[in-house]
C-alpha cells in the first residue's frame, strides 16, 4: 500500500460553476464555498489526500477561481517542494487548443504533459466539491490487489437518488459489468431493491493506461470527452474496471460513512445543519484524521451581557473564533469566524457567514447569509417568505439565502 501512495499523484477537478448555489457561486467556485463555520468545500477533499499520504496534488481551477486560489495559497502551502511534495493550481493553459475545459476527461487530457513529467505510475483522480472522509490509502491498495485498468469508488443510494449518479451493476468479484450515466431507470441491487450501486466520481488508473484512453478520447468524434458518459463504459467492455464499496475497507479514517454532494442549496444547507446533531453523521472529531482549513487568528467565541443585563445564550449550536453573541439569543445555528449579534437580536436554524453582523432586535430564521453582511437593527428575514422572495433567494424548501453584496434599505 505505502508503494502504491509514494508512487501516486492526485488530480482534484475544481473548476465546477455551481450554478445551483447561486447566489453563493456568484463571486466563487462550488469548491471555494464556505462549510460547517470554518472549512471551505474542498478542504474534505484535500485532508483526505494529506492523511492518506498523498502529498502530490494538482488543482485544475477554473470558474472565479481567485477565491479559491487565495485559500489553497493561505491554507494549503504546507508541502516541501524539495521533497517532491505540493499542491499546484492549474487553470486552463490552453496548451492542446484554445478553449477552456469542456469535460471532466478534457480537463485531464489538457495537462497530460504534468502527467508525464510527474513520473506517477497511478493517479487518483477526484471532485473537490463533496463532503466526505475516506483513506485514498485503502482505494490504492484494492486497485493494486486487483491488477484493474481503473477502479471507481462507489457506494448505495436509493434508486431515486440514483437517477442523478453514474450508476454500474458488478459480479460477484466486484468487477464491473455496465455503467450508465444517470439512467432513468437505475438497476436495483439483487441484495437490496431499493438501492442501486453509484459512482462517487473517485477515480483510480495507471497513468500509462490513463494517458492512452484520454488521446484517443480526445480524436473521437462525437465524444463529449467525460469519464462517466464516454469513458468508463467503452473501457468497460474491453478491460477489468473494479468497485470500491465506500466503506468496506475503511483504512485508518473511522467509518461513519458519509459522503455528500451538496450541490443545491437545499442539500448545502441540510448538510451544515446536519453538523449539529446529537452524533453528527459526519465525524469531524477524529483526532488523527483532522479538516485542515485556513485559519483566521481570532480571538476566542464569546457571550456578552447586552444593555438589559441579560447575558447572550447559546443553544445548540457551533461558533467560530472572533464571534460575539452580544445578549442576544443563537439556537440550532452554524457561525463563521467574527460574526456578532447585537443586543436582543435572535437566530435560529440559520448558518452566518464571515464577519456577518446581526443588528440589535432583529430576527433571522432559517437563513443562509454570505460574508459581510450587515443586518439592519430590527429586521425580520424567514418568517414571511412571499416578502423574503421579493428582496432574496428563497430555496424550495423555504431557507433564504442572502447574497454577498445585498444591501439593504
Amino acid at each position: 500500500m505505502k508503494d502504491c501512495v509514494e508512487h501516486s499523484i492526485a488530480i482534484v477537478l475544481a473548476g465546477g460553476h455551481g450554478s445551483r448555489l447561486l447566489p453563493l457561486t456568484q463571486e466563487r467556485a462550488k469548491p471555494a464555498v464556505p462549510f460547517g463555520g470554518k472549512y471551505r468545500i474542498i478542504d474534505f477533499t484535500l485532508s483526505n489526500c494529506l492523511h492518506s499520504g498523498l502529498r502530490r496534488i494538482l488543482v485544475l481551477t477554473q470558474y472565479k477561481s481567485q477565491s479559491l486560489q487565495e485559500h489553497l495559497r493561505d491554507g494549503w502551502s504546507i508541502f516541501n517542494p524539495e521533497l517532491n511534495e505540493y499542491i499546484t493550481q492549474v487553470p486552463p493553459q490552453m496548451r492542446t487548443g484554445n478553449n477552456w475545459y469542456s469535460g471532466t476527461a478534457d480537463a485531464i487530457y489538457q495537462n497530460l504533459n504534468l502527467l508525464e513529467q510527474s513520473n506517477a505510475r497511478y493517479v487518483v483522480i477526484l471532485s473537490g466539491d463533496h463532503i466526505y472522509r475516506m483513506d485514498y490509502a485503502a482505494l490504492l491498495e484494492f486497485y493494486a490487489q486487483h491488477d484493474a485498468a481503473v477502479t471507481l469508488a462507489c457506494m448505495e443510494v436509493g434508486l431515486d437518488e440514483a437517477r442523478g449518479f453514474g450508476v454500474l451493476s458488478i459480479d460477484e468479484e466486484e468487477r464491473i459489468l455496465s455503467f450508465e450515466e444517470k439512467p432513468a431507470e437505475p438497476q436495483a441491487l439483487a441484495d437490496n431493491p431499493d438501492c442501486a450501486l453509484a459512482s462517487m466520481g473517485i477515480y483510480v488508473f495507471n497513468v500509462e493506461q490513463l494517458l492512452e484512453e484520454l488521446r484517443k478520447d480526445h480524436s473521437a468524434d462525437g465524444s463529449s470527452h467525460d469519464f462517466g458518459n464516454d469513458i468508463l463504459p467503452h473501457m468497460i467492455e474491453q478491460q477489468p474496471v473494479y468497485a470500491y464499496r465506500f466503506g468496506s475497507h475503511a483504512g485508518r479514517v473511522s467509518q461513519d460513512r458519509y459522503w455528500k454532494d451538496v450541490g443545491t442549496l437545499d442539500a448545502y444547507y441540510d448538510a451544515n445543519i446536519a453538523l449539529l446533531e446529537p452524533i453528527p453523521p459526519l465525524n469531524l472529531y477524529q483526532r488523527d484524521w483532522p479538516i485542515r482549513s485556513h485559519q483566521l487568528q481570532t480571538p476566542p467565541a464569546r457571550t456578552v451581557p447586552g444593555s438589559d443585563g441579560h447575558d447572550g445564550i447559546v443553544y445548540n449550536s457551533c461558533l467560530s473564533g472572533g464571534t460575539v453573541i452580544n445578549g442576544a439569543v443563537v439556537r440550532h445555528s452554524i457561525l463563521s469566524a467574527r460574526v456578532r449579534l447585537e443586543h436582543a437580536s435572535l437566530v435560529e436554524d440559520s448558518i452566518l457567514f464571515h464577519n456577518v453582523t446581526v443588528g440589535a432586535g432583529a430576527k433571522l430564521k432559517r437563513c443562509i447569509v454570505d460574508k459581510h453582511i450587515q443586518i439592519p437593527a430590527g429586521e425580520t428575514i424567514g418568517y414571511d417568505l412571499e416578502r423574503d422572495r421579493q428582496r432574496f433567494t428563497v430555496t424550495d424548501n423555504g431557507v433564504v439565502v442572502i447574497g454577498k453584496h445585498y444591501k439593504f434599505d
